[in-house]
């Protein structure tokens, strides 16, 4: 049997990820910016000159961070300077479960199957007929205009 230390490591430095980056820095990054920001962004390696890269969710969560930098920078040990970066994120990155999408009723379901009927293809009829089952089972609360 071979070990597979070396592996994991060569596949985590493939991803951008420092598998040095200890348990205190993940903890210290979740107390420093809350479950929100740490399921959209979390440390992945530092630098020589002791910068933090963090990869975030997409540009715009690195922009939105990058605003607020000096401040998480602030609450952090060491002070490190910050750069956000686009990259991969830890599955299980702590915070709380987004909450999953409510069942369409019985009548929801029958009503974006009426509406998406007359759509020939059948794979096509589906994913909107889906789309509209989704549209159907939302609030007003939970719209976003």
């Amino acid at each position: 049997m071979e070990p597979v230390g070396e592996g994991i490591r060569g596949e985590l430095h493939r991803l951008g990820i420092d598998s040095s980056a200890g348990v205190d820095q993940n903890d210290a990054w979740l107390a420093a910016v809350g479950p929100e920001i740490a399921r959209n962004a979390w440390p992945a390696r530092t630098q020589a000159d002791g910068t933090l890269v963090v990869h975030v969710r997409d540009a715009i969560w690195g922009f939105e961070l990058s605003q607020q930098a000096p401040e998480i920078s602030t609450r952090l040990p060491g002070r490190p300077r910050l750069r956000f970066v686009p990259g991969p994120l830890p599955e299980d990155a702590p915070g709380e479960a987004l909450p999953s999408s409510p069942a369409p009723s019985p009548e929801q379901v029958r009503e974006a199957d009426e509406m998406a009927a007359s759509i020939d293809d059948r794979e096509l009829r589906e994913s909107v007929a889906k789309v509209i089952k989704a549209a159907l089972v939302r609030t007003p609360d939970d719209r976003p205009f």
